[in-house]
């Protein structure tokens, strides 16, 4: 590869009130490379990347970003589109009211005489989307569309602007393996066009899989730059936290207690259009850790809801909370029998992200810090604070706005008002999505401690690996259906990716102990 440099950052200091975020990051991108930006949350990457795009403008920080051998003086987004520099956010940034062709094209419609050319914009979308392999109807709306295929779309926007340097930030936290594959692809054929990819990710396993170079992040500093093909994830994590994490996955062996939740042939009707869950059966003890896998659209987050009251209409089936037969419930009734739901979607349905720290811990729990209708400050504050030192939530203090706090600390925020509850039987969907590895470790170790208390855990994700560290039996979603069951150590990914698929190789336990 030419050592070319298309985009340069040198020295880069930028300062917030009371703190340097940016303390001389230097970082440089070549002609047709992925380049890897990895490091806590925290460390800098988000800053970074606002420099780079113009969203920290020209001026604020200290420092020069080049571009092509230029200084690059970027004071607006579009003075970086300009450039062309486009960006993928984790946040979607959609008009869901909208078409997919519309939503690619926006604010750059083909016209004819003045009026937007619908037929033509259409059949440029569906190229596109052809182009990169995505099949996806341009006439359908937004909303229409599950997470991971508006992510695709919103990749396929930024590719039509026809940028020479594509930024993209967790693009794959909402996708599923398959659409992962896709968008793997899409970058390696972007490579031999010449364009220029920074990716950021915490999922290693894919930083290695498609980066040229890897650049790590922390406390503000650029630490060390590799090349990806000579680098190993325990000396990437070891350069991002700053010292050895010797187990990813610390699950620790808990002796389970009695049944605390038990589900016996549930079939659940959703909303129209929606996957529905049929005849489940499993259960969970004291004491234990059960994990929930399978595909984008099998239903885990969709069975987590229900047994929260949150979704879907209960066609048959029974759910009984420590022997007791529960009837269909609603959330408020769930948290005071002592269930408790932590959401995937934190910033949506976990947190009031312009309230405090504070704020958010207690807002689950004030009927209980309440006395005659009014709320106990002094004791809500002795709780908040308890809860704030217990899971170490890196923050001012408690006032500390939570829209302001990292991933990894607005994630601590909502497992602390989660666990303020008091419940007994705690369902975590996807609680390490888009934080780093050192802050998953730390929810790791508060699972840990949860079942060290008797509590029950069901544990939804994503990530293969993670559900074969951290739980004791998996329970693996095909459709709606159970497609296998695993007891710990004596399942793999492969089986565990069978039973998603609905070709199970064979379920451990038998479907008789779910």
């Amino acid at each position: 590869m030419a050592e070319l440099v298309v985009l340069e950052a040198h020295h880069i200091i930028k300062r917030f009130p009371g703190v340097v975020a940016l303390k001389g990051v230097t970082f440089d991108l070549r002609p047709g490379e992925v380049h890897a930006l990895c490091g806590e949350n925290g460390a800098g990457k988000s800053t970074l990347i606002k420099v780079l795009s113009g969203i920290h403008p020209y001026g604020s920080y200290e420092g020069d970003v080049l571009l092509g051998g230029e200084i690059a003086e970027m004071r607006t987004v579009k003075d970086a589109e300009l450039l062309g520099i486009a960006v993928i956010y984790q946040e979607l940034a959609s008009v869901p009211e909208m078409t997919v062709a519309e939503n690619i094209f926006l604010g750059r419609e083909p016209t004819r005489l003045g009026i937007i050319d619908r037929l033509k914009m259409e059949d440029e979308a569906r190229k596109l989307l052809r182009r990169f392999g995505i099949e996806i109807n341009p006439d359908l709306t937004m909303r229409d569309l599950g997470v991971g295929h508006q992510q695709l779309v919103e990749i396929v926007k930024a590719l039509a602007k026809n940028g020479r340097v594509l930024i993209l930030d967790e693009p794959t936290a909402a996708l599923s393996e398959s659409e992962v594959q896709i968008l793997l692809q899409i970058l390696r054929d972007l490579k031999t066009q010449g364009v220029s990819c920074i990716y950021i990710s915490h999922k290693l396993d894919e930083v290695l899989a498609i980066a040229d170079r890897i650049t790590i992040l922390r406390d503000g500093q650029s630490i060390t730059t590799m090349e990806a093909a000579r680098a190993t994830k325990s000396e990437i994590i070891r350069h991002m936290v700053g010292r050895e994490i010797q187990d990813l996955f610390p699950r620790r062996q808990t002796k389970p207690g009695e049944p605390m939740l038990t589900v016996r042939n549930l079939s659940v009707q959703g909303p129209p259009g929606a996957t529905g869950l049929r005849n489940i059966s499993f259960e969970v003890r004291a004491g234990e850790v059960l994990g929930i896998g399978g595909l984008m659209g099998a239903g885990r987050s969709e069975l987590l809801m229900h047994l929260f009251g949150a979704w879907g209409k209960r066609i048959s089936g029974s759910v009984d909370l420590a022997g007791e037969k529960l009837p269909t419930i609603t959330p408020d009734r769930a948290i005071s029998d002592g269930i408790v739901l932590v959401s995937e979607d934190r910033k949506r349905y976990g947190l009031v992200l312009e309230k405090s720290v504070g704020f958010n811990l207690s807002l689950s729990s004030l009927d209980r810090m309440s006395r005659m209708g009014l709320i106990d400050p002094t004791g809500e504050h002795a709780e908040n604070q308890r809860m704030f030192d217990s899971l170490r939530i890196k923050a001012r203090d408690m006032e500390a706005l939570v829209g302001k706090l990292s991933g990894g600390n607005q994630q601590k925020v909502v497992l602390g008002k989660a666990l303020m509850t008091r419940p007994r039987v705690v369902f975590l969907d996807e609680p390490t999505r888009g934080i780093d590895v050192g802050a998953k470790v730390e929810v790791y170790q508060l699972v840990n401690r949860l079942t060290d208390a008797g509590q029950a855990v069901v544990l939804v994700s994503s990530e293969l690996p993670e559900l074969l560290g951290m739980t004791d039996r998996i329970l693996m979603l095909h459709a709606g259906e159970v497609g296998g069951t695993f007891v710990r150590g004596e399942a793999d990914q492969e089986k565990l990716l069978a039973a998603a698929l609905g070709q199970a190789i064979g379920s451990l336990e038998g479907k008789e102990q779910a």
